[in-house]
Order: C-alpha cells, then sequence, then structure tokens
C-alpha cells in the first residue's frame, strides 16, 4: 500500500513539472509574439505610430481621406468618419454603408468617448486638436494631411500601409495612373508657350477665398500649362476684390459649384463681372465626385487631364474626359458610371442621376 502511495505522489509531481514547463512554454510563445503583433509606420508629420498587424477598424476623421480609403478598397473597415462624409452623394453611391458608420462629433468638435466607443485600430486625421486629443486617450493615431502633388503621393501609400491587405498594389496601380497622365499632358503641351492666367476661387459663396502660389491647387494649375492669377502664397486666402480684379485671369475656375452656378455668381458681382473671363464665357465649376478633384483628392489624376483641356483645348481635342471618368470610377471603385453620371461630376454637379 505504502509503495502504491509513492507511485501515486511520484506521478502527481512528475504531472505537476510538466504542468510547469508546458506552462512556461506558452508564456514564452506569447511573448515571442507580441512583437509581431503590431508593427510601425512614420505618418505625414514624420511621427512613428505603432499599429496592429492587421488593421480591421479604421476611424477616419480627415473629410478628404475617406475617400482615399474607398479608392484602395479599404471603406468596409471604417467605423467612424465625419458627417459631411456621411452625406457625400457619390460616397454614398458608391458604398451605402456609409449611412451606418459612426460619425464621433458634435457640430465641428471631436467627442472622445464616442470615438473611443467605435473601439478603432487606427485613427486618422489632419488635425493637430484631434490628433492630439487621440493620442491622449492612447489611441493608434496617424496624420495623413499633405498640401503638395508629392504629398498626395505620399498620402495614398501611408493609408495603403495602414489599411494593408491588397491596399498597397491598389496604390501602386494609382501612382502609375497618377504619372502616366501627368506626363501625357505634358507630352501634350511641349512646345506650348501661352499659360494662361487662372484664378481659383475656392467656392461661389465667398468670391474673395481663393488659392494661391505654393499649393496644390497652384501645382496642377502649373502642371495644366497654365499659370496662377495671383502672387500671393497660401491656401484658401482671403484677396480683395479689387486685387482679384487686377489680376486680370483668362480662366476663372470656381471650386465646389457648376459651371452655370460660377457664372451667376461672378456675374451678380459688379466688378468681378466686368472681368475678361467672365464676359467670354471663361468659368468653370471644378468636377467634383467622391471629393471634389481641386484638392485633397485622389482624383487629382483626373483634375490635371480636364484642367488641361480647357486651358488648351485645341492640344487636347483627342482627350474624352467623359470616358475617363468612366475607367477611373470603374477601376477603383467598382462603380459603373454611365455617360449622365461621368457628366455630372465633370459639371461640378453633386447630383448622381
Amino acid at each position: 500500500m505504502k509503495h502504491q502511495v509513492r507511485f501515486v505522489a511520484g506521478i502527481l509531481s512528475i504531472l505537476a513539472l510538466a504542468t510547469i514547463v508546458v506552462g512556461c512554454g506558452n508564456t514564452s510563445k506569447s511573448s515571442s509574439n507580441s512583437s509581431t503583433t503590431t508593427r510601425t509606420v512614420t505618418d505625414m508629420s514624420g511621427t512613428k505610430v505603432k499599429l496592429p498587424t492587421q488593421v480591421s477598424r479604421v476611424a477616419d476623421l480627415w473629410h478628404a481621406n475617406n475617400q482615399v480609403v474607398m479608392l484602395l478598397g479599404g471603406q468596409k473597415k471604417l467605423v467612424a468618419t465625419t458627417q459631411m462624409i456621411k452625406t457625400e452623394p457619390w460616397i454614398n453611391a458608391i458604398f451605402p454603408g456609409i449611412s451606418k458608420v459612426k460619425a464621433p462629433f458634435s457640430g465641428e468638435d471631436m467627442q472622445i468617448e464616442a470615438l473611443l466607443k467605435t473601439k478603432p485600430d487606427v485613427v486618422i486625421s489632419s488635425d493637430p486638436g484631434q490628433i492630439k486629443q487621440a493620442r491622449n486617450a492612447k489611441l493608434p493615431t496617424v496624420n495623413a494631411m499633405y498640401q503638395d502633388f508629392a504629398g498626395l503621393r505620399r498620402s495614398v501609400n501611408l493609408t495603403a500601409n495602414v489599411l494593408g491587405g491588397n491596399a498597397p498594389k491598389v496604390a501602386k496601380n494609382y501612382q502609375k495612373d497618377l504619372t502616366s497622365n501627368l506626363n501625357y499632358v505634358k507630352t501634350q503641351l511641349k512646345g506650348v508657350t501661352n499659360k494662361p492666367k487662372v484664378l481659383h476661387i475656392v467656392n461661389s459663396t465667398n468670391l474673395n477665398v481663393v488659392d494661391g502660389q505654393n499649393t496644390i491647387v497652384d501645382e496642377w494649375i502649373k502642371a495644366a500649362g497654365g499659370q496662377n492669377a495671383l502672387s500671393q502664397k497660401g491656401n484658401m486666402i482671403s484677396v480683395t476684390t479689387e486685387k482679384l480684379a487686377k489680376s486680370n485671369p483668362d480662366v476663372i475656375i470656381v471650386g465646389s459649384t457648376t459651371t452655370a452656378n460660377a457664372l451667376k455668381a461672378l456675374k451678380k458681382d459688379p466688378v468681378l463681372s466686368k472681368l475678361t473671363a467672365v464676359k467670354t464665357g471663361h468659368v468653370y465649376g471644378n468636377p467634383q465626385g467622391t471629393f471634389p478633384w481641386d484638392r485633397y483628392s485622389a482624383e487629382e489624376a483626373l483634375q490635371v487631364l480636364w484642367a488641361a483641356q480647357k486651358l488648351h483645348p485645341a492640344q487636347f481635342k483627342q482627350l474624352h474626359m467623359t470616358q475617363k471618368t468612366q475607367a477611373f470610377y470603374q477601376k477603383y471603385y467598382n462603380y459603373q458610371l454611365s455617360r449622365h453620371q461621368a457628366n455630372l461630376i465633370l459639371s461640378g454637379s453633386t447630383a448622381t442621376k
């Protein structure tokens, strides 16, 4: 009997030791894997941000970047967005699910408690205040803001890196298309010395808010074979009506409106209505699709083509912007635009039908 007790005790001791060894082994395995559950990306401000290896929940608090997420095929990962994006017609047409995505805001103010409830793996923003709030709440937060074409390219690649999966491959194709379009315009304008002066007005509600030098708007004006009518530097700056009149632009482009409404607004102004561009009808509403093409939009790849054709119609007779727009939406959003829908986008209308 004593021998049996000793035997059982011995077996129990061995089992206990084995359990300890196995337990230690599992702990060790978990520790060794901890380094592979996260990865680091460098955002547009140069800040290194640690993210989960697999990102499946994205809070995108920058209006414009939501469109980039869609272009890269990551819209189903969105758990938070902005109220503006929830009401964007083309965003809703392409991704009806946006209506169910939370917008953690009270007016323009971000609500950190509401954001935390969405349990994001990553927060994307362009606003320093939002970024600080989110980082203080221990949320991995990426700054995606940019101001020029080089920045656009980097921001698209950054967003693709954040999303993971197939997104980097899509981003690579997009970069090729953007380069191809820029090169096409450059080739068509070879030998052309005439550079029309272009005034870009932000929107038709305040004609004195414009885009000056050293901006992404200034870049696409130059890439399209034009020159900025203004010598002032800055994005969305206020300029007096007298200065606008003195700039005497050959072409006026107005954002976030149709060509008809842009011309109507300018004709109402007693000073600007006398500009040659208004009298000759060289006024255009800037195209707007999933986001306005003229700023912070991946659809800048189409903007440069559209602008070049408006400034130099003789050099771009063979360019069919309707078809180009249809092809872009099919390729990147998997959405088949009708000719009518593509023309609505090109006219600056927000209508989808």
